[in-house]
């Protein structure tokens, strides 16, 4: 019999095409199982409005909240101070243009529920914080403050991008100033809290460290684009897919790995209008491009590895990075 090689490449071919398809279904039939099984987990959560609570407030009532939430009461403040407070028409424009924005909070503490829900399903011993909604003057930089038994959100960093409020910022900034991104930082606190504190030495432990956060957030809120997750603009996400091997090649040509330049961080890590490659394309390019990769690189460890969850949150990122297998997209 005559041996026919187009033949042979054709069935291995299709044999290829059927367990890919075959893995698929299974895939998919394993995490629509997971989603029912969490979508039943009972969570008790109430999440008080302190913000208005506060706003509506007279001097009569400062006593009782100071009772229920002295935690929000610094007592090197007298009472004087907080009675200005009320009446401070800076204070009164903030509690009107939150309450303009979150006049219905229903799908914010329903994505919030959501959340809360998946969280424990992975980490069982979770116990529900209590979860009080503040001001916080616009303080960007603590738009969540998360601990063991209280979680606070700054209503007034959410307003949207294009809030008067926010006219000062930079661009980038105001990208995550939006109601859409408070469950996403959630996600982040607590990740916080669960990846193991390694030294973070050189520029792959940074990359693998956000890259834990980020798979978590696949794992906490699905519900959620991947832009979402990682707080990029759709335009600027897509230019991170349709550029990840070209961003990884620039990374291994320059031998960036195993650096331990921390302005790498700020080049490709930490916020910023763009990443700096020191190429013309730079100004297209969005920042933490480095968070991104180091993403891929984890989805690509857990895809092909048996491993925990929780396991891999406390290993080394050289561990991870040379299991992995990673081969980025062209």
């Amino acid at each position: 019999m005559k041996f026919n090689s187009t033949r042979l490449v054709i069935f291995f071919y299709l044999k290829a095409i059927v367990f890919l398809l075959i893995s698929c279904v299974f895939s998919c039939q394993d995490a629509s199982r997971i989603e029912k099984e969490i979508a039943s987990i009972k969570i008790d959560l109430d999440i008080e409005r302190f913000d208005q609570m506060f706003g509506a407030s007279k001097p009569s009532d400062l006593p009782e909240l100071k009772q229920n939430y002295p935690f929000l009461f610094s007592k090197k403040f007298k009472d004087s101070v907080w009675i200005r407070r009320m009446d401070d028409p800076i204070q009164q424009l903030l509690n009107r243009a939150v309450d303009s924005v979150f006049e219905d909070f229903s799908s914010t503490e329903a994505e919030i529920h959501a959340f809360y829900q998946h969280l424990k399903y992975y980490n069982k011993a979770l116990k529900t914080p209590r979860l009080v909604t503040v001001h916080s003057d616009v303080d960007y930089r603590n738009k969540v403050i998360v601990t063991d038994s209280i979680v606070l959100i700054a209503l007034d960093t959410y307003l949207g991008k294009d809030h008067e409020f926010y006219a000062s910022f930079y661009d980038y900034i105001k990208q995550n100033l939006d109601r859409s991104q408070i469950v996403s930082d959630l996600a982040t606190s607590y990740a916080e809290q669960l990846i193991y504190p390694s030294k973070r030495a050189v520029f792959l432990d940074e990359l693998i460290y956000f890259g834990k956060q980020l798979y978590l957030k696949d794992l906490w809120i699905p519900f959620k684009e991947n832009n979402e997750k990682i707080g990029y603009s759709p335009a600027h996400y897509q230019w991170a897919e349709a550029n990840e091997f070209y961003i990884w090649q620039y990374f291994v040509e320059k031998e960036l790995l195993y650096e331990t330049d921390k302005k790498l961080s700020s080049r490709f890590i930490l916020p910023a209008p763009f990443s700096r490659f020191n190429l013309e394309l730079d100004s297209e390019s969005p920042g933490r491009v480095g968070q991104y990769i180091g993403w891929q690189i984890v989805k690509s460890y857990m895809k092909n590895n048996p491993t925990s969850l929780s396991k891999m949150l406390q290993m080394e990122a050289v561990e991870i990075f040379n299991n992995a297998k990673f081969k980025p997209k062209k």
